[in-house]
């Protein structure tokens, strides 16, 4: 018998199936060969998505998932190797084709967020941001018109961001060729706008506060980005940046992504099926 899954971030069956079908092949179904894994890997899926959302240390994961040190090494495998992205990716143009839209984003909105660093992360990969007085580390995310996410890269936060918006935007642009054009704040004013015309064919907008405005005013554009810096809060582990390696900061920001994305193509499922979906499943 498997475990019984309990959990709020436990994956229901008709999640996990759409999970199971983008992760890559076993090491032992390949022709290279390779030892049968030990632990299901809903198990594990179910152990990043527990870490990401109530923000506990791995060696803290309950004893009814598979042991810590696995759960670890798959995160960072499936990191390393791209698969998290790709994840990413193919969801969201799940979404957009359900939505009516074409798979591919042509416009995009691009934002940072500056969150304190935990004692864990290295002096090497924080920094002082003086204008939101915090020190650790900057999450610069760009998402689509509807707020999905294409792209996260995690940098110290002492890193302007039309510094970081220039790798930003170059990597962008290899990994999504269809994109014209991107919104962001005033901070990206400047010689990016130009730079990124000329050396990129992207059209960089920026959208500034009013003048006359007192409060909080809801931007056009911009709000997009900073819904989507928001849904990921919601996930505790990204209260604070917790992680050692950036590549690993970026991968777990993703994963909360990939949650709320799978949350919502299921949720839609279930009300015209008019079936909940069932986490309860047994392990062969």
């Amino acid at each position: 018998m498997g475990r019984l899954r309990c959990y709020p971030s436990d994956t229901f069956d008709d999640e996990w199936a759409l999970i199971e079908a983008l992760l890559p092949p076993p090491a032992c179904e390949t022709p290279a060969g390779g030892r049968p894994e030990k632990h299901p890997r809903r198990e594990i899926v179910d152990a990043i998505r527990y870490v990401v959302d109530t923000g506990c240390k791995w060696r803290a994961l309950p004893k009814d998932f598979p042991p810590w040190r696995t759960c670890y090494g798959f995160m960072a495998r499936w990191a390393a190797c791209g698969v998290v992205g790709q994840i990413r990716d193919q969801l969201r143009k799940r979404i957009r084709r359900e939505m009516g839209r074409a798979p591919g984003a042509v416009a995009t909105v691009i934002d940072s967020q500056s969150v304190r660093a935990a004692e864990t992360v290295g002096r090497d990969s924080r920094g002082y941001d003086a204008a939101k007085k915090i020190n650790g580390r900057k999450r610069h995310l760009v998402v689509d018109t509807k707020g999905l996410p294409l792209f996260v890269m995690v940098t110290p936060a002492d890193m302007t961001d039309r510094d970081a918006a220039k790798e930003v935007l170059f990597r962008l642009r290899l990994m999504h060729p269809e994109i014209t054009i991107a919104w962001a704040d005033s901070a990206y004013a400047g010689q990016l706008v130009t730079w990124s015309k000329s050396r990129l064919g992207l059209t960089l907008k920026t959208v500034s506060r009013p003048k006359d405005a007192s409060g909080f005013v809801v931007l056009p554009r911009r709000w997009v980005v900073e819904r989507s810096l928001a849904w990921i809060m919601h996930a505790r582990r990204h209260a604070r940046d917790y992680e050692r390696l950036i590549q690993h900061s970026e991968s777990l920001i993703t994963w909360a992504a990939i949650t709320i994305m799978t949350r919502r193509i299921t949720r839609r499922s279930t009300r015209r099926n008019g079936q909940p979906a069932s986490r309860e499943t047994v392990r062969d």
